[in-house]
């Protein structure tokens, strides 16, 4: 399905329903097919799932000629929001896309209902991630090949058929028009400390990018937050390590869902 929203056409899927909506947010590697592992099973489980392409990637077309470049995805998920007239809703970010689900809690918290990000260092502006991240992430890490850098070794050891899908969908990821949307604002550990909503943090134990240890000082800074390993899944955790992190997804989302109301 395609929202025409202001400066872009955006491409999305809707699994329908009147479940409890939740919006799925990809990593700068992937869009909307990321979420393979994932659409099915949160649907089956009775939430209302959402993902979509994010502005520049994959089907998700920039225009010009209606609103400014490159825009932010903070600001897309929001007139998707508007657009689809959806009740408080739970929001999933992975790697990059848990950039964008920190800013979009900061600012929209009134419209969550709780929020989740997987395999992230969040793009943090405090010294003690960007200090630490500048030895991880260096630029000869970044020269490797994005499935070296982001997925585990036991994954790529012995999942050949999955690795093969992952490349293809990175290789099809930004659009030759796409450009990397910025942060609505940046993140710090005192944005983020203005997050209400309950939060479930996932780290992956062979991240490469965002090892736990990293992960965990800035969501030690959220006011509501649940901590989780998955102890061989790398930067590509969704993806990886399906079975593991989507239970605890639902787990935390029953319980989300249960304490937090839908809202209007």
């Amino acid at each position: 399905m395609i929202a025409s929203l202001p400066g872009v056409d955006l491409f999305y899927t809707d699994s329908g329903g009147d479940g409890a909506p939740l919006v799925l947010l990809h990593a700068n590697t992937g869009n909307a097919d990321s979420w393979a592992h994932q659409f099915g099973p949160f649907a089956e489980a009775g939430y209302r799932v959402i993902a979509f392409d994010r502005r520049g990637w994959a089907r998700s077309v920039p225009r010009p000629d209606t609103g400014p470049q490159p825009g932010c995805i903070a600001e897309d998920l929001d007139a998707l929001a508007t657009h689809l007239a959806l009740p408080r809703f739970h929001l999933l970010g992975v790697a990059g896309g848990g950039f964008a689900a920190l800013d979009y809690a900061a600012w929209r918290g009134d419209r969550l209902r709780s929020l989740i990000v997987g395999a992230s260092y969040g793009q943090f502006i405090d010294p003690a991630i960007t200090e630490p991240y500048s030895r991880i992430a260096t630029p000869a890490f970044k020269a490797l090949p994005s499935e070296m850098r982001e997925l585990g070794p036991s994954y790529r050891g012995f999942e050949p058929a999955g690795l093969a899908r992952w490349i293809e969908i990175d290789r099809h990821a930004m659009r030759a028009d796409g450009v990397a949307q910025p942060l609505r604002t940046p993140n710090s550990f005192a944005k983020v400390a203005a997050i209400g909503v309950p939060a479930l943090v996932i780290a992956g134990g062979a991240d490469l990018y965002a090892p736990p240890r990293l992960m965990q000082l800035w969501a030690s800074n959220l006011r509501r937050h649940e901590f989780q390993v998955i102890a061989e899944a790398g930067h590509a955790i969704n993806w990886e390590a399906p079975a593991a992190f989507n239970a605890m997804v639902l787990d935390f989302l029953a319980r989300a869902t249960a304490t937090s109301p839908a809202g209007t």
